[in-house]
């Protein structure tokens, strides 16, 4: 079982955990990810390593509560144990001197785009990054992206921060003003569907990493299959990177809601308390 050693609240919704798991950081890099599982016979729930800590060997994950699943592990605290840890898994990013790279996180995405960040900002890239929140209580990491970062633009929906808007209307704007290299895009598939076609107009290279529905996490079970270059791919064992011009979107956006009636119906029911509290077995505390 693997120690929580840090616990932190970002906002309501968006925990930051830091694990203690030093088989992991062994051979863990940026882009990679963990499969954690929170009971034993428990829902397997994909995150990005988010950080390393090689003094206290820990790992750091950041996820947001959207059902049965993080709403439990959100309920632990400093000092519970996590049943499994399974990683690292998936390819780490490919980091290489490009030149002007522009970095896109839409919400939780941000968790993932500091460590590649700061991977490629260490050999040399200029790094103009643009994050895309609902609203300023959304906005996670801003000190880190600070620091990894040349120029740093935020886009809320509501305004409460930055400008008005989303995250490709910054892009839009930076296009024909900036001649940039490479862009990096993690977030909703609809947010790096949108930048894969804005892209592909000025052939510009860009590499999205991809969240779609993922379950054992080493490429046996298929639920992560996608479309790339008319050919059958795996985010969890051939990415979770890819060539955003490549993919075929509209497939990978309609199977996002093949569990979600099941999904609802979980996290009603443990919301409403009709689920036996298993968890508490183990010691952790809601």
């Amino acid at each position: 079982m693997y120690k929580i050693l840090n616990k932190q609240i970002f906002c309501n919704t968006i925990i930051s955990f830091e694990i203690f798991a030093p088989n992991i950081i062994k051979n863990a890099k940026a882009g990679q990810f963990v499969i954690i599982r929170n009971l034993t016979g428990g829902e397997r729930i994909p995150l990005t390593i988010a950080g390393i800590n090689y003094e206290r060997k820990g790992i750091k994950v950041i996820f947001q509560i959207v059902g049965q699943s993080t709403m439990k592990l959100a309920s632990l605290s400093v000092g519970d144990y996590i049943t499994d840890i399974l990683g690292p898994l998936g390819n780490p990013t490919q980091i290489r001197l490009y030149g002007t790279i522009v970095a896109i996180a839409g919400g939780i995405g941000i968790a993932e785009i500091v460590p590649v960040l700061k991977n490629f900002k260490q050999i040399g890239n200029k790094i103009i990054t643009l994050v895309g929140v609902k609203s300023k209580n959304f906005i996670i990491l801003e000190h880190e992206l600070k620091q990894v970062s040349d120029s740093l633009l935020f886009s809320t929906n509501d305004g409460s921060y930055g400008r008005k808007g989303f995250v490709t209307d910054m892009l839009n704007e930076i296009l024909p003003k900036v001649k940039i290299d490479m862009v990096y895009a993690v977030g909703p598939l609809l947010m790096m569907k949108n930048i894969a076609a804005m892209t592909k107009m000025k052939q510009i290279k860009t590499i999205v990493s991809m969240n779609t529905i993922m379950l054992d996490g080493t490429g046996m079970c298929g639920s992560c299959r996608l479309t790339v270059h008319n050919k059958t791919k795996f985010v969890c064992t051939d990415g979770p990177e890819f060539d955003a011009h490549s993919i075929n979107w509209d497939e990978a956006i309609s199977r996002l809601t093949t569990f979600s009636n099941f999904e609802t119906i979980a996290y009603n029911n443990y919301k409403s308390n009709k689920e036996c509290q298993c968890h508490m077995k183990l010691g952790m505390t809601k």
